[in-house]
């Protein structure tokens, strides 16, 4: 058990470094050339590239460095080595390949190939279970002191370095840098989980109490629970029915499949979601 555990933290850690060095990449190649500021902190980075030429690896690196310790500080667990060295791998690959000129300057075929380039890598990077940190880790703050959505607030964030980049270039740029944003939001959730990034999971269990803790504690969540009976077995049953981001999602399973691993879980495709916690902010106490 400790080799297989050992084993996969190898395979995540290589997971972290394959998908920040692909984030690199596809920011190099395809997303300054083309002049397209895709939020977050690349995007800053794009700007200031433009305004300044500074260096965009090292504007990175010198963003990335307090938003970590910040993070680290308010987040705590939430923060690990893996988000540490996703952080800072993007950069020094960036770093690494400043030089490399593929020569591709469309807008269009920037917008497309770095969005496809940066879901890749960054579906890469959440599957092994560590971040890029950035503007993310904003978006988790506000998350945390605010009560929106993890992707109400990681918009807020994007949406303003877009804005900022139709003053610095053009509105044409930051409509081409929105195409982006929307095709690295699809590849990261087909590289995740194939499917749509807001979830219903439906847990069937006998181990009621011990669900409801996992869902509570670690993706603070609300839950609603239906008494079932099986069809085969004739026995009482709980369905527990849980929406969750793409993201919680993945982490959900993971923690479902190493504590509960006897209990039957679907995860089907939520279309449209209304509601605290989701298009409203969360209240305490407002869980179902």
């Amino acid at each position: 058990m400790v080799k297989q555990t050992s084993k996969q933290t190898i395979v995540e850690y290589i997971q972290v470094i394959v998908g920040a060095s692909l984030v690199g990449f596809g920011y190099n190649m395809f997303l300054l050339p083309a002049k397209l500021a895709a939020g977050g902190v690349s995007g800053i980075s794009t700007l200031l590239y433009e305004l300044f030429q500074w260096n965009p690896a090292f504007v990175q690196f010198s963003i990335n460095l307090p938003l970590f310790l910040v993070g680290l500080l308010i987040l705590g667990k939430d923060f690990s080595t893996k988000t540490l060295l996703g952080t800072f791998f993007v950069p020094f690959v960036i770093w690494l390949t400043q030089d490399v000129d593929l020569h591709i300057h469309d807008a269009m075929l920037g917008a497309i190939y770095g969005g496809i380039a940066l879901g890749i890598g960054l579906g890469i990077v959440y599957r092994g279970g560590g971040s890029t940190g950035g503007t993310a880790m904003i978006a988790q703050l506000l998350k945390k002191f605010t009560g929106l959505s993890s992707g109400f607030a990681q918009l807020l964030v994007d949406g303003f370095v877009v804005a900022a980049s139709a003053i610095v270039f053009n509105l044409e740029l930051a409509l081409f840098a929105l195409i982006s944003i929307y095709v690295t939001s699809k590849v990261i959730d087909f590289v995740q989980l194939q499917t749509s990034p807001t979830k219903l999971v439906m847990i069937i269990t006998e181990k009621e109490a011990e669900i409801q803790r996992i869902i509570r504690d670690e993706i603070d969540r609300g839950l609603t629970k239906v008494k079932s009976l099986g069809g085969y077995s004739n026995m009482e049953r709980t369905i527990i029915l849980c929406v969750v981001e793409q993201s919680e999602a993945v982490y959900l399973k993971k923690v479902l499949q190493e504590q509960e691993p006897t209990s039957f879980v679907i995860f089907l495709n939520a279309s449209e979601i209304l509601g605290r916690g989701f298009t409203q902010a969360k209240v305490d106490g407002g869980k179902v």
